[in-house]
């Protein structure tokens, strides 16, 4: 096997296979850390474009998406690095739903992942886009996720709890919506 695969199979079995469903979403140190010491040379080169190759195949994509969009978010939580992957991982998201990968998935898991960063945009069009897609792809929980997530991008253009970590100065109005409960997401 060649070394792409055999690493691209290490992500994708680490994501679905070794961890459970309730790590993916939790500010959990210990999960973070473990998927740094795991990943963190391979999410790194993803970021700067070193794993361009492995976009060319449907399992080798799934796992560069989780390099670029879910693992820079335990390994660098809450610094611009962990939103430093969205814009690749966004574009192979698109991607997948063009190619038929998205539809040819039978793992929900999966499914949904691939959807993830068009959730984590912050262009509204790819909100909007994204809707659908999560309704007919995913379950009803994620879908309305998805919903939220949009809704927050039509009020405000931008996610308000990245600012501190991307140096964006927060107006009044996302200082207010901070301070709601399920704001931070």
């Amino acid at each position: 096997m060649p070394a792409q695969d055999q690493q691209a199979s290490e992500v994708l079995d680490f994501w679905f296979g070794e961890t459970l469903p309730r790590q993916w979403f939790a500010k959990d140190p210990a999960f973070d850390a473990l998927v740094g010491s795991r990943f963190s040379p391979l999410a790194r080169a993803a970021i700067r474009g070193e794993l361009g190759r492995w976009g060319e195949g449907p399992a080798s994509a799934l796992a560069l998406v989780l390099l670029l969009d879910q693992c820079p978010r335990q390994i660098w939580r809450d610094t611009a690095l962990a939103f430093a992957g969205d814009p690749q991982a966004c574009a192979l998201s698109l991607a997948a739903v063009e190619r038929g990968w998205l539809a040819s998935e039978a793992a929900p898991p999966r499914r949904q992942f691939w959807l993830m960063p068009l959730m984590h945009s912050e262009e509204l069009a790819v909100q909007e886009q994204a809707l659908p897609l999560f309704a007919h792809f995913s379950d009803p929980r994620t879908a309305d996720f998805a919903r939220r997530h949009r809704d927050v991008i039509a009020r405000f253009g931008r996610f308000p709890h990245r600012n501190a970590a991307l140096g964006r100065v927060s107006s009044p109005e996302e200082l207010a919506f901070l301070q709601t409960p399920g704001s931070r997401f």
